[in-house]
């Protein structure tokens, strides 16, 4: 038979869209010709599917050869279409059985011996033959990753030998099953580790509860990354559905591990990234960093630093948790329902308002670099928290932690999130306005002292709903059903931005 016909997947940003590989033979002068919309990466396979199978002892035929990937109009790059080309290419010269083709689909990028070599995005690939019920040959290293599609006929090979044997029914591939490791405490940064700073260690549990946005603002020193890495270890454990979204995302920027399955991610980009880095993008869309902090925390260290035009990008995954990469030929749509942590200076020095008075900064050059962050982006941040210095008594004090471990944080923060998700169906930093208003009801004395915030503080409407959500989290820290004045207060003291405490 000169056709054959083998089934594959493409990757346009977290969707694995079917590929139709027909291999015909043909007479005339012999040549190689792939067609249907071929990136560069696609194109060259035609020369290492030619040395694999040379070097795997199969004959490349001397015809006319014609590789079509159809859908014509759907873009294909890299080397995920080698392994059903060459397979392809046997089955249509008879040197392999084609019997069973329709009951796989094959994705793998060939090694000029014949190895098998991993590709991006076998997670995504690996739901949708699920879905369909068909069975996934793919590299060996891809196989852990893509088995995590649970009920997904997985089949791992090492070389274009064990795949060709498989289908001549010499020696099966063996189905892989999952092995999903216990999530590790020991490698995870732990709270204890963090000496005083009782409000900010306070301000972290009330956002891990909550799932709202941070920012830092200290001195150099003071603890604000160390704080911040800390997060994820007082988060609740990712449930099985987060996980793999969360695997999925991640798989299409490197091959996902084992390791880090239901682990939060934390992502902490240097300030130098471009807006590109942070939310996605190039010409065939790819998941940013906010995709890639999906479910986890996306930490901005040294805040004022990064390009203003790149932080204003955050604006709108912050409020839909989900960005759009739209390009001329196509567009993706990632999740991005990240936990924003950040931490600034109070100053270009750092020191301002320290007590020994060593900050020299003007005040039109402090102005300057607060104005560094617009007024949209900070008013999106639910809670602003000042970290002071580490006194030097509790600094020397090598006897005692005097804070708590993560251990004894995680509890308090999983009760919390559990009476949000029983009340809302939603964590607090996600409620909407309508949910707002059912959920956030106050008191005679706290319509009272909101009012006095807002006109003390100038509070925008947003920010007015913002200390709402974080009242609410901080009483269903208390496991109390109403928002008292006591929450109110506190939750109002997180705006330290909006009363200009980090000037004054």
């Amino acid at each position: 038979m000169s056709l054959a016909v083998v089934h594959s997947r493409a990757q346009i940003g977290l969707e694995a869209p079917p590929v139709t590989v027909e291999v015909h033979l043909a007479n005339g002068l012999p040549s190689l010709s792939i067609v249907g919309l071929p990136e560069a990466a696609v194109k060259e396979s035609k020369d290492r599917v030619r040395a694999a199978l040379q070097n795997a002892r199969f004959e490349f035929p001397a015809r006319r050869i014609t590789v079509n990937l159809a859908p014509a109009d759907l873009p294909k790059e890299g080397g995920r279409f080698d392994l059903p080309i060459a397979i392809g290419i046997l089955a249509a010269s008879g040197q392999i059985s084609n019997r069973d083709l329709e009951k796989y689909e094959l994705i793998g990028e060939l090694a000029l011996t014949g190895q098998l070599r991993p590709v991006l995005g076998a997670l995504s690939v690996a739901l949708e033959t699920r879905r369909i019920n068909r069975a996934l040959i793919l590299p060996e290293p891809n196989a852990p990753e893509a088995a995590l599609a649970n009920g997904a006929d997985i089949r791992g090979a090492k070389h274009l030998l064990e795949v060709t044997a498989h289908f001549n029914s010499e020696r099966f591939l063996a189905r892989h099953e999952p092995v999903l490791p216990v999530r590790e405490e020991s490698g995870v940064p732990n709270l204890r580790d963090v000496r005083g700073q009782h409000q900010a260690r306070r301000a972290l549990e009330i956002a891990a509860a909550g799932g709202h946005s941070l920012l830092m603002i200290g001195p150099p020193g003071a603890g604000k990354t160390m704080l911040a890495s800390r997060l994820p270890g007082i988060l609740p454990t990712l449930e099985d559905d987060e996980a793999l979204e969360a695997a999925a995302i991640q798989s299409l920027h490197k091959p996902f591990s084992l390791k880090h399955w239901k682990q939060r991610p934390f992502r902490a980009p240097h300030h130098t990234a471009s807006a590109v880095a942070l939310v996605g993008g190039s010409s065939l869309p790819r998941p940013g960093e906010i995709s890639l902090a999906h479910h986890g925390v996306l930490f901005l260290d040294e805040l004022p630093e990064f390009d203003r035009h790149v932080l204003e990008v955050l604006r709108e995954p912050l409020e839909s948790g989900c960005i759009t990469i739209s390009r001329a030929a196509r567009q993706a749509e990632f999740p991005a329902r990240f936990q924003l942590v950040a931490a600034m200076n109070p100053c270009p020095c750092g020191y301002y308002g320290d007590a020994s008075g060593r900050c020299r900064c003007s005040p039109d050059k402090i102005l300057n670099y607060r104005a560094r962050l617009s007024g949209p982006l900070l008013d999106r941040i639910d809670m602003h928290v000042e970290v002071p210095a580490v006194p030097r008594k509790v600094l020397l004090d090598q006897t005692s932690h005097n804070g708590e471990s993560s251990e004894a944080v995680r509890p308090r923060v999983e009760k919390a999130r559990e009476r949000q998700r029983n009340r809302s169906g939603c964590y607090n930093a996600q409620l909407n306005n309508q949910q707002i208003e059912n959920v956030c009801q106050v008191d005679k004395s706290g319509r009272q002292l909101l009012e006095q915030a807002i006109d003390r503080l100038g509070l925008s409407a947003r920010a007015y709903h913002r200390v709402l959500k974080v009242a609410r989290t901080i009483a269903d820290l208390a496991q109390e059903n109403a928002i008292r004045p006591a929450h109110l207060a506190e939750a109002v003291q997180y705006r330290c931005l909006d009363r200009g405490a980090a000037l004054t």
